[in-house]
């Protein structure tokens, strides 16, 4: 494994995104920051409504404020972690990715 200057990772010739920052929107929604550049608001609504035993404590706001990056992947304390990759492809096949400028 290769880190960029970028700081972006390079396996093999893939380059993987990580998570830089996050920011609280309303209704379980959070502003995803990634290491290329773009951005999101992802919608967290659909983990919540599951309500399988890791996302369940997703429904109290004060359970779902606790989430925290970790080695580059959204974590929260119960063990419920999103990798940036997924987020991140998430959000760009709903359309909902930007350049980091673009989003407000």
């Amino acid at each position: 494994m290769k880190v960029l200057p970028d700081g972006l990772m390079a396996d093999a010739g893939k380059t993987s995104v990580k998570l830089k920052a996050v920011e609280p929107k309303s209704d379980r929604r959070l502003l995803l920051r990634f290491s290329d550049g773009t951005a999101g608001v992802f919608d967290f609504m659909p983990f919540v409504e599951a309500a399988t035993e890791m996302t369940a404590p997703l429904h109290d706001p004060h359970f779902f404020s606790q989430y925290f990056i970790e080695l580059g992947a959204l974590a929260s304390p119960n063990g419920f972690d999103l990798s940036a990759e997924s987020l991140h492809r998430r959000l760009a096949e709903a359309g909902a990715l930007r350049h980091d400028a673009e989003v407000a």
